[in-house]
C-alpha cells in the first residue's frame, strides 16, 4: 500500500510544486514506484514536467467531479517509475462544483483506493489554499509534508494551517500525522535563514527534516525546460539536497522519525 504525503501550505511560492516533482523524481531515482496528483488548478507540477494541460482531455478534475477512473488519467513522465495525474484547466471549478456532491472532502481518498496498491508512494501537490481540493488532500493523506520558505513572512498562516490539519484530525481523519516541515530557499548567507529555522522548532519541534533546500536558480530553472532537477542538472545544490530529502523521507517512513 502507497504512502500518501500531501504537501501542503496555503501561502502561495514556498516551493510546494517544485518541491513535489523533485521529490518524487528522487524516489523513483531511489527505485519507488511514484504516483504524483497535481491537484493544482494552476497546473504548474503538470507542465513542470513537459506536460502541455491544454491538450489534454481529462485529468484530475473529471475523477474528483464525474468519477472516471484514476488509472485512465495517469501519464506516464520521463523518468522510469514516476507518472502524474496531471492537472487541467477545468480543475479551476472543482472547488466550487464540490460544494454540492456528496461525501465531498472524500472524493480523493476514494479515488485512491483503486490505485494505492500500484505505488510506493503517491504525492499530493496541493493549491495555495484551505479550500476543498486542499481538504481533499487531507482527507486522502496518512502524512502531511509542509515546505516552509526562509523569508520574513514564511510563518504566517501556519497557525492555520495546523489548525485545520486538526480538525480534519478530528472530525474526518484520525490517523493524519505531521510528517514534518521542509525548510526551502534557504540562503546560508542571510542571518534570516537561521532566524526562521529557529522559528520553525517552535511549531514543529520534533517535525524538522533534517535535509534544507537551498535557494539555487538550477531549481528556478528547470521546470521552463519541462524538466525536473534531476533531469536538469543532477550535479546542483538543489539537485543534491532533494536526493537528501528523498532518502530522509525513504528512511523515516521506514524506521520512524529522527528525534531531535
Amino acid at each position: 500500500m502507497a504512502q500518501i504525503i500531501s504537501i501542503v501550505n496555503q501561502k502561495g511560492g514556498v516551493g510546494k510544486t517544485t518541491t513535489a516533482i523533485n521529490l518524487a523524481a528522487y524516489l523513483a531515482f531511489l527505485g519507488k514506484f511514484i504516483l504524483l496528483i497535481d491537484l493544482d488548478p494552476q497546473a504548474n507540477a503538470t507542465s513542470g514536467l513537459g506536460i502541455d494541460y491544454n491538450n489534454l482531455n481529462k485529468g484530475v478534475y473529471e475523477t474528483l467531479i464525474s468519477g472516471q477512473n484514476l488509472k485512465e488519467v495517469v501519464l506516464n513522465t520521463a523518468i522510469s517509475g514516476f507518472k502524474i495525474a496531471p492537472s487541467t484547466l477545468n480543475l479551476a471549478g472543482a472547488n466550487v462544483e464540490l460544494v454540492n456532491l456528496e461525501n465531498r472532502e472524500f472524493k480523493l481518498e476514494q479515488a485512491l483506493l483503486g490505485v494505492r496498491q500500484d505505488y510506493d508512494y503517491i504525492i499530493i501537490d496541493c493549491p495555495p489554499s484551505l479550500g476543498l481540493l486542499t481538504i481533499n488532500s487531507l482527507v486522502a493523506a496518512e502524512k502531511i509534508l509542509i515546505p516552509v520558505q526562509a523569508e520574513y513572512y514564511a510563518l504566517e498562516g501556519l497557525g492555520q494551517l495546523v489548525s485545520t490539519i486538526n480538525l480534519i484530525k478530528e472530525n474526518l481523519k484520525p490517523n493524519l500525522d505531521i510528517f514534518g516541515a521542509v525548510l526551502t530557499m534557504y540562503d546560508k548567507r542571510t542571518k534570516l535563514s537561521d532566524e526562521i529555522l529557529h522559528q520553525l522548532y517552535q511549531y514543529f519541534p520534533d517535525r524538522i527534516f533534517r535535509s534544507v533546500i537551498p535557494r539555487n536558480i538550477r531549481l528556478t530553472e528547470a521546470p521552463s525546460y519541462g524538466k525536473t532537477i534531476l533531469e536538469y542538472d543532477p550535479k546542483s545544490k538543489g539537485a543534491k539536497a532533494y536526493e537528501r530529502l528523498a532518502r530522509e523521507i525513504i528512511d523515516l517512513t521506514n524506521f520512524g522519525f529522527h528525534k531531535f
